[in-house]
């Protein structure tokens, strides 16, 4: 083999900064060692950028669904408090009745009013459901899209 093939990397060089040396390495390839060595840290930076972006975005998303579900969970909590008062106020009626017409009439004017408000605190729930879903989902959207438009 000739000189030209063979030379070894006098003062031993490291490969990019992966601290690898380049040992016998013929000329020929030590540019394209050095290229992938430089490719493979700029491939390492945008992952490693990416992957804060992400971080960011998790938390943003995170504190958004905390938030939202907070107000779901007072929202069931008041839910509740209604639905124990209007309980407790139906068994003082329903004691009071003096008749078995009046105790039915007055449970099925109960069953009513309570079948009225569970549709409206049940479409109060899905509306904060919504919200906080949409709410939550938006940041990744919007990362999304970045995403698409930016060219790699």
């Amino acid at each position: 083999m000739s000189d030209v093939h063979t030379n070894e990397v006098s003062d031993n060089p490291k490969v990019g900064g992966f601290n690898l040396p380049l040992f016998a390495l013929p000329k020929a390839f030590q540019g394209f060692a050095e290229q992938n060595a430089a490719r493979a840290r700029e491939q390492f930076e945008k992952v490693q950028e990416a992957s804060e972006e992400i971080s960011v975005l998790l938390k943003e998303a995170y504190s958004i669904n905390a938030r939202g579900s907070a107000d779901y969970a007072a929202k069931v909590l008041d839910i509740s408090q209604t639905n124990t008062g209007a309980a407790l106020a139906f068994m003082t009626e329903l004691v009071a009745t003096r008749s078995l017409s009046e105790a039915i009439r007055l449970s099925a004017d109960h069953g009513r009013r309570s079948f009225e408000v569970t549709t409206v605190q049940n479409k109060e729930l899905w509306e904060i459901a919504k919200k906080v879903a949409t709410e939550t989902a938006e940041p990744i959207r919007k990362s999304l899209a970045k995403a698409l438009k930016t060219p790699s």
